[in-house]
């Protein structure tokens, strides 16, 4: 139960606000300072094994509280305010963070900490070879063939500025080439954890690849997070946003949600649109009725969210069942 508390300068003891045990007796009743564990994953855990249930807080309206300013008696007010509306049944669960899921997250930070690096480099490889003519046409985007040649440079006998400027191509497209392999690495690891999970059906599934998979199994976590798969559709940031007027009835895109998750689900519906017969033809068909592509994308990616929550969902009671089933001790 949420409840409003009034902010003084002796405050209340916080029992009925946390339970008395395990440390807990320590906490201050608009925050956590008193509470000796590790944040967040600590705090987590020390309230959970106290017997609370914990869900992630609703999004709340910030331009309603512009102005107002911050603190955190405000931040728990707001909090409280955005999720007293909500039914017990549309809370939303907080992610798992152990097993395949844990691991694949620490994958996909890694892979993008990798391709940013690697992007990163690509432009000052780029760069450096406009700047300084080293015998490679860099009018147009860098290929692989072109960063390998640039990596196996011999150092010369030219000018000194040549020859920094060489070495230190050689430096960048070396760091390429080896991010390209530990990228490789990466997606072989991620590939061997999604065989493991529910995700694994996802797989097989067209436009969707082990990076796509694994982003949608990290923010889907586990049966009973999200209440519906329009909830999951919601966290993406796929579901249809009215933009109607007058005689006018259409829908736009929404910008909220996991936009880390929003831009998988992106990718493989362009993978889709380009490659997929049945997703081609659908296209054709829409556009022939006056949708735009971006309209069309957009519908897509809603119907693409369904199928990847409804998947997983399935995969894991199958999974959840099996395991009931090994379990359960023989009669004799």
């Amino acid at each position: 139960m949420v409840r409003s508390l009034t902010t003084g300068s002796s405050p209340p003891p916080p029992r009925g606000w946390l339970v008395q045990s395990s440390g807990l007796e320590r906490i201050e009743r608009n925050n956590l300072r008193g509470l000796d564990v590790e944040f967040p994953l600590g705090v987590l855990t020390t309230v959970t094994a106290a017997g609370y249930q914990v869900v992630e807080a609703a999004r709340m309206n910030a331009k309603a509280n512009r102005g107002v300013g911050k603190s955190d008696p405000l931040d728990a007010r707001r909090i409280a305010a955005a999720v007293l509306p909500l039914r017990v049944d549309r809370q939303r669960h907080l992610r798992k963070d152990d097993g395949s899921r844990a691991a694949l997250r620490v994958l996909m930070a890694a892979r993008d900490h990798m391709t940013s690096e690697r992007t990163a480099d690509i432009n000052a490889l780029t760069a450096l070879l406009r700047v300084l003519d080293l015998g490679i046409d860099a009018r147009k985007p860098l290929t692989g063939k072109q960063i390998s040649e640039i990596a196996k440079w011999r150092t010369r006998t030219e000018d000194i500025s040549a020859v920094i400027a060489r070495a230190e191509a050689v430096r960048l497209a070396k760091r390429i080439v080896d991010l390209d392999d530990e990228l490789a690495e990466n997606v072989k690891a991620t590939t061997a954890l999604l065989k493991q999970s529910p995700a694994r059906v996802l797989l097989d599934k067209p436009g969707i690849g082990p990076v796509t998979a694994a982003v949608a199994m990290t923010a889907w976590s586990h049966d009973g997070r999200l209440h519906s798969e329009a909830a999951f559709a919601s966290l993406a940031g796929v579901s249809p946003v009215p933009a109607s007027s007058g005689n006018t009835v259409r829908h736009r895109l929404n910008r909220g949600g996991d936009r880390r998750l929003n831009k998988a689900l992106h990718m493989a519906v362009i993978v889709r649109m380009t490659h997929d017969a049945d997703t081609k033809a659908y296209v054709e068909r829409r556009l022939a009725e006056g949708l735009t592509k971006r309209e069309i994308r957009r519908i897509l990616k809603r119907y693409l969210a369904r199928q990847i929550h409804r998947a997983l969902t399935a995969a894991s009671r199958a999974d959840a069942a099996q395991d009931t089933i090994t379990d359960t001790p023989l009669s004799i």
